[in-house]
């Protein structure tokens, strides 16, 4: 049904002609039953679009005449509804989108500055030494009453905690799904204009028309890198709940930093107990540059943010309207 539909649309497309052409058609058919013989429609088109019909397989051998393929993608391509079953890629590649719903305000730009500021921290040690202190002040007592490898999970069960309840108020999975739709819609269409280039080669179609269908290859080429341009909003979508969420983290991950090398765990020295990876130093490299803390953090942060996501039934996946 699809094919037949997509079929329809690039006649339109071709000509737009055609339209008028397609009801005559479907109005001969009402009258004699099904079927349709070229004296029926020869006052309503021309032998060049009859024959187009039937070289596409609209049309396709009846009892006595021809008959419309599939008739229900017949109509509903021909009643402007044919991309409600996945439709064809011209009409799906028009996918509307609001830019401004991806949009940054004010407050998401100025969270971006202060998390690019604060990542000088990771370089400068007077920069470390400040944010590190100051967040002490919060997170010492929790240092002193747990071992440091519970602070690091306490505090990874934090960032976790925040990051999803961000990414689900700040990302928006229908705008992604948008973006996505609107990308595939364009590579099927580009797909679908090489195969019927193919087949007008293949059957030894004029100059001019294989001219005309190298046209609209580029044509779907050049709206393909258009697509691509726009898609910056999917890149901003994405990154929003980002920098949020390293606004928050960016200083907790660089108390733990201060901490680990100038905070009282022996110079970085003390050790712990890890999976598979037995007893280690805190500061001492675990997995290729990272530090073992490091290593630790990350697992820690990677499990609970699945965990919070299955249990809060948080769903990031793109999906469309």
């Amino acid at each position: 049904m699809t094919r037949t539909a997509e079929k329809i649309n690039d006649l339109v497309r071709e000509d737009s002609s055609m339209t008028a052409a397609l009801e005559a058609i479907r109005e001969a058919a009402d009258r004699n039953g099904g079927e349709v013989h070229w004296a029926d429609v020869n006052d309503d088109l021309t032998s060049g679009q009859w024959g187009r019909l039937i070289e596409k397989g609209v049309l396709v051998d009846g009892d006595e005449g021809f008959e419309i393929a599939d008739r229900e993608a017949y109509d509903r391509a021909l009643d402007g509804d044919g991309d409600g079953d996945g439709g064809s890629g011209s009409a799906a590649a028009d996918v509307e989108i609001d830019d401004e719903e991806s949009s940054w305000s004010q407050w998401d730009k100025l969270a971006g500055i202060g998390s690019l500021l604060l990542m000088f921290g990771y370089w400068i040690d007077s920069v470390k030494q400040t944010v590190g202190s100051t967040i002490n002040i919060v997170l010492g007592p929790l240092d002193a009453a747990l071992p440091f490898y519970a602070v690091i999970l306490s505090v990874a069960l934090l960032t976790g905690l925040y990051s999803t309840l961000l990414q689900a108020n700040l990302m928006n999975p229908e705008i992604m799904g948008k973006y996505q739709e609107r990308m595939q819609a364009m590579q099927e269409k580009q797909k679908d204009v090489r195969e019927r280039k193919q087949e007008a080669e293949e059957r030894g179609a004029s100059e001019a028309e294989i001219e005309r269908l190298e046209d609209e290859l580029e044509e779907v080429r050049e709206e393909q890198m258009e697509a691509m341009a726009q898609n910056l909003g999917m890149f901003k979508e994405q990154i929003r709940p980002m920098v949020w969420i390293m606004l928050l983290t960016i200083p907790l991950f660089l108390w733990m930093y201060w901490k680990v090398q100038n905070g009282g765990l022996d110079g970085g020295d003390a050790s712990v107990i890890m999976p598979l990876a037995g007893e280690v130093r805190w500061n001492s490299t675990l997995l290729g540059p990272m530090r073992a803390w490091i290593v630790w953090y990350f697992l820690c942060s990677m499990s609970f943010s699945q965990l919070l996501r299955k249990a809060l039934n948080i769903n990031m996946s793109p999906s469309s309207a």
